[in-house]
């Protein structure tokens, strides 16, 4: 029997794509959920805005650190068993988040989350590789990574909720709970993960063996074809120019998502809402853009052009948050964050096609993880800078238009690196 490509393809995205996202969301929660505990935390615990920004932040330095080992260790043991050691990990990092009493051990704890959870993002792009062909993979990391904005459509409703109602139970603030609680889903799905992934399509039982064999043998030639075009060794893949462009690119990327993401409740806040209402509010945008991501990342797919898919948003939302700078309407003001936003998220998911279209093997293990590591560089730039300037100018505005630079930034270097259609390695020899 001749398995049909489409029909295994749509049976291994409904397998692994909703659970995967479940992960991603709760990874995501863990990550920004400080946002929201800050709003009672930082009077609490007497932060200034530095301090809190500094804090966000720090959590990207341990995930730098362990990113490129954590990525090839992954590569080597398998997805399984590295995924849901990465989650359970971090799910007990986390919580300990409600226990810090001061500036030395907020920054220790951050520190130890991003050396927990390093490897998770990098990790999955990968593993993705090992299940869908190139011409696939906008709309599949596009479904994948949704679960960035629904974090914040769920949890930041939620998260108002933990703060105003568990405040005070069992002797902790609302804060202490909202990491406790906010926990517990990385540790299920941590456990979850082990039993749930399978590592490559050859040990699929979920299956038919006329699909495995298929599967395997279109991603091997598909895999020889890009080696044949260009290979990396691991060596080559972490020094490239254009691996380390594409670096710079998620840089400004990433610079923005975080600068805004850890401060958007306290932008909301001002406006002079409860911490309920604020929740609701700063879902907003993350609902609009888990729309236009998932829009934007298929029409990629189906045009087979991606440099202006990443280039058009980052331009996109660098104007958001340009006019979002400009304006002292409220309601002005967070459709010009949902236009920043909408940029922010439309460019992520088509951006890693673009490097999983020249790497493989150990090669793709090590850059995409590098790629990573470098943009989340960013992670700790973005709420630092936004808190800094705060401090300074006792204003949001001039942070909004750093960030508004560091995406046209990213804007302009993607178009740098060429316009280069994903494609272009195949056309020869389509893997069919």
């Amino acid at each position: 029997m001749i398995a049909d490509p489409a029909l295994s393809h749509r049976k291994v995205a409904r397998r692994l794509i909703p659970f995967l996202i479940l992960c991603y969301l709760a990874a995501y929660l863990d990550r920004v959920n400080l946002g929201f505990a800050g709003l009672q935390m930082r009077t609490a615990l007497d932060f200034s805005a530095s301090v809190f920004g500094a804090g966000a932040g720090i959590f990207f330095v341990g995930y730098f650190i362990f990113e490129v080992p954590s990525n090839i260790i992954m590569e080597r043991v398998g997805a399984r068993l590295w995924i849901a050691r990465i989650m359970i990990t971090w799910g007990v990092v986390s919580a300990c988040m409600a226990f810090v009493s001061g500036e030395v051990s907020f920054y220790v704890v951050r520190f130890l989350l991003g050396a927990a959870e390093a490897g998770f993002f990098p990790g999955v792009i990968l593993y993705l590789t090992y299940w869908f062909p190139a011409k696939e993979r906008a709309k599949i990391a596009g479904a994948f990574m949704v679960g960035i904005p629904l974090s914040s459509v769920i949890g930041a409703p939620v998260s108002g909720w933990i703060l105003g109602s568990m405040d005070g139970t069992a002797g902790l603030a609302g804060w202490q709970w909202l990491f406790v609680l906010e926990a517990v889903p990385s540790l299920v799905l941590g456990v979850a993960t082990f039993f749930y992934l399978t590592d490559r399509p050859e040990q699929a039982e979920w299956l038919d063996p006329a699909e495995r064999r298929a599967l395997a043998e279109r991603l091997e030639i598909e895999r020889r074809e890009r080696e044949a075009y260009q290979s990396f060794s691991l060596w080559e893949a972490l020094t490239h120019p254009r691996i380390l462009g594409f670096g710079l690119v998620y840089f400004g990327v990433v610079t923005s998502l975080y600068g805004i993401g850890f401060w958007m409740p306290q932008l909301v806040k001002a406006f002079g809402l409860t911490n309920l209402e604020t929740g609701f509010v700063t879902a907003i945008p993350f609902l609009v853009s888990a729309v236009m991501m998932v829009v934007i990342s298929r029409h990629s797919d189906r045009t087979m052009e991606r440099v202006w898919h990443v280039a058009g948003p980052a331009f996109l939302g660098g104007l958001g948050f340009v006019w979002a700078a400009y304006t002292e309407n409220p309601t002005i003001g967070m459709v010009a964050l949902t236009i920043a936003s909408i940029g922010i998220f439309a460019a992520l998911p088509t951006f890693w096609t673009l490097p999983t279209s020249l790497l493989s093997g150990t090669a793709a293990a090590g850059g995409i993880a590098l790629i990573n590591a470098i943009g989340n560089i960013g992670g700790y730039v973005g709420p630092y800078l936004v808190g800094w300037i705060r401090d300074t100018t006792q204003s949001f505005a001039s942070g909004l238009l750093a960030l508004a630079g560091f995406l046209f930034m990213a804007g302009i270097v993607t178009l740098l690196l060429g316009h280069r259609r994903e494609s272009e390695a195949f056309d020869a020899h389509p893997a069919e």
